[in-house]
Order: C-alpha cells, then sequence, then structure tokens
C-alpha cells in the first residue's frame, strides 16, 4: 500500500509525508515545487515533480507505485489573490482537482483525503461552527474547495470502491517541534508567519487588515491549529478509512478563538520583542470570525491534538524562522 501526497513539499504536505515517514509507511510525493521545496521531505521518500494536472504523469506514478490512497494538498490558498484571480483558482484548486480524482479512479485508488477549509463556511451564523452548517463561502478560494468536496461526494456516491475524507483546515500555524521542515514559502500570507517574520527581522512590518471589525478588539479572530496536530488528524482520517469507515466530512481545529491582535501579543511575549504592526484596510473575502467546533474529528477519528497551546505554536513558528536563518545564511 502506497500513499500519494500531492503538494507534498509544501508547508502543510511536507509534515504530512514526515508523519507517514516516521510511521513506516510508503509514500511517494508529486509537487510541481511552485511553493514547496525538495528539501523539506525526507530523502528516501520518491518526489515526482509535476503538476497533478498532468493525467498521464498522475497515472503513470499511481501505477507504478501501487498508490491505494491519496492525501491530496495541491493547491492555491491565498483569500484576497482569489478575488483577484478567480478564474486561476478555479483551475487550479477545481479543474485540476477534478483531474486528479478521475485519474484516481481510474486506477483503482480506494481512499482519498482532501485538505478542505473552514472558507466554505464564510462567517457563519453562529460559532463555534458545526460541519452541517450552512455554507456560504465568501471568496472564489473558499468555493474552489466547496466545489471540490461536491466532486468527491457525487464520486464516492457513483462508486462504492471509493470513499473520501474533507478535513476542513482552521487557521494552520506552527512548525515541525524536531524543526525538520515547516512554513518556509517566501511572501506566505499566514498570520502567525508574517509575525514570527517581523520578530525575527526578516520584514521590517506587518499590516493588521482592519480594526473596526464587529469583535471586542476590533480584528478578526480565528482558531489556529499546529500543523503537526493537523497532520495527525490526516493520519487518523487514513485510519479511519483503511478500517473500513465511511466518508466523512470534519472539521480540524482547538475551539479556541484568537483576534489578530492577540495574536500579535503572543508573538511579542515569546520572542520578547515589539512588532511594527500597521492598521491596513480590510482584504476582500476575510470573514469576520469563525472557530471550530471540532468535536466530531474526535469522536469519531480519535483525533488528540497535542499542541493546543497558542504559545506553543508561536514558539515553534520562531524557532523554523531561526532554522531558515541558518539555511538561507
Amino acid at each position: 500500500m502506497t500513499v500519494l501526497v500531492t503538494g507534498g513539499a509544501g508547508y502543510i504536505g511536507s509534515h504530512m509525508v514526515w508523519m507517514l515517514h516516521d510511521h513506516g509507511e510508503d509514500v511517494v510525493v508529486i509537487d510541481r515545487l511552485s511553493t514547496g521545496f525538495d528539501w523539506a521531505i525526507p530523502g528516501d521518500v520518491e518526489l515526482v515533480v509535476g503538476d497533478i494536472g498532468d493525467q498521464a504523469l498522475v497515472e503513470e506514478t499511481m501505477r507504478r507505485r501501487g498508490v491505494d490512497t491519496v492525501i491530496h494538498f495541491a493547491g492555491s490558498i491565498v483569500v484576497p489573490e482569489s478575488v483577484a484571480d478567480p478564474l486561476g483558482y478555479y483551475f487550479n484548486n477545481t479543474v485540476k482537482s477534478r483531474a486528479l480524482i478521475e485519474s484516481a479512479v481510474r486506477c483503482g485508488v480506494g481512499q482519498f483525503i482532501f485538505s478542505s477549509t473552514a472558507a466554505v463556511y464564510g462567517t457563519p451564523e453562529q460559532t463555534p461552527v458545526v460541519e452541517n452548517a450552512r455554507l456560504a463561502p465568501e471568496s472564489p478560494y473558499g468555493r474552489s474547495k466547496l466545489m471540490t468536496e461536491e466532486m468527491l461526494r457525487d464520486v464516492a456516491a457513483a462508486n462504492d470502491a471509493f470513499r473520501y475524507m474533507a478535513l476542513r483546515y482552521f487557521n494552520v500555524a506552527g512548525a515541525d517541534p524536531q524543526r525538520r521542515t515547516g512554513q518556509s514559502t517566501k511572501g506566505a500570507t499566514h498570520l502567525i508567519k508574517v509575525a514570527s517574520e517581523v520578530a525575527t527581522g526578516k520584514r521590517p512590518y506587518m499590516e493588521i487588515y482592519g480594526d473596526d471589525y464587529p469583535t471586542p478588539d476590533g480584528t478578526c479572530i480565528r482558531d489556529y491549529i499546529h500543523v503537526t496536530d493537523l497532520a495527525d488528524a490526516h493520519f487518523q482520517a487514513l485510519k479511519w478509512l483503511r478500517d473500513g469507515g465511511e466518508s466523512l466530512v470534519l472539521n480540524c481545529g482547538y475551539g479556541n478563538g484568537f483576534s489578530v491582535r492577540e495574536v500579535i501579543d503572543a508573538v511579542e511575549e515569546v520572542a520578547g520583542t515589539k512588532l511594527d504592526a500597521r492598521i491596513a484596510p480590510r482584504r476582500p473575502g476575510d470573514p469576520v470570525a469563525i472557530v471550530a467546533d471540532a468535536a466530531q474529528a474526535r469522536e469519531r477519528l480519535g483525533w488528540a491534538p497535542q499542541y493546543d497551546d497558542l504559545r506553543e505554536i508561536v514558539s515553534h513558528a520562531l524557532e523554523w524562522e531561526n532554522v531558515l536563518g541558518r539555511r538561507n545564511n
């Protein structure tokens, strides 16, 4: 049994590859290296440099390696960018995911785990948000991911041999506690990544996109999940599907909401330095507040997060910035 990880040289994908490798799984990665790095994965894991939309390449890899499970991370993830370039996002996230699903079906892949997003909810009517809440994405990014969820549902309904898990992430942050990989993409937009770069002198300042939201301090509220806990949720999903479990859609978050200002305060506290944080206009497509109800993931998968602490998440992110600094010198 071989697991194909798409986007496996990227931020979340590389953590997944390391976790699979640590558990003795046979893994192959397909990544076009647009935002990923070949050094981010173990040296004995095969990396196929290519695009998931290249069905000939994907199907040759699946058949050659005997792939029975796909864990699909490849895609574009920046909400404001999706507003500016909706067709690019629908092509990269939806059209190419359709091609990947088709290749999986053709090659007899029975299990598919999909990297979805909390952006499918938009600004929820109630928080914490549960999986059966109204789906009202506010950006092409969120809609592109929801379309892929719908494709997976329909394919599973038409094919008894195909089951899937769609994991709706909240805000992913932190880095591998063993310092083997982390968020390494230049120009990344994740709040904790940006704040960590400011704290370590890699950026002169950062921006707070809007301070007039209807929240206690006027800034957006998000649920931050450690990337290693997220990778473990995927590993538990893999075991669930291998054991014959039904297809599911599950939230992955902690149920704790922190505002942008609270995150900046945490970074300042852990780093021991003051950040230059400047107020900027709101970004299009940003929900006011979104926090996960992840009870189903805990109950169905037996998922037990280990790093549910904002300051520990920040600490690992800062440690990774120091690792990158040494790597680039």
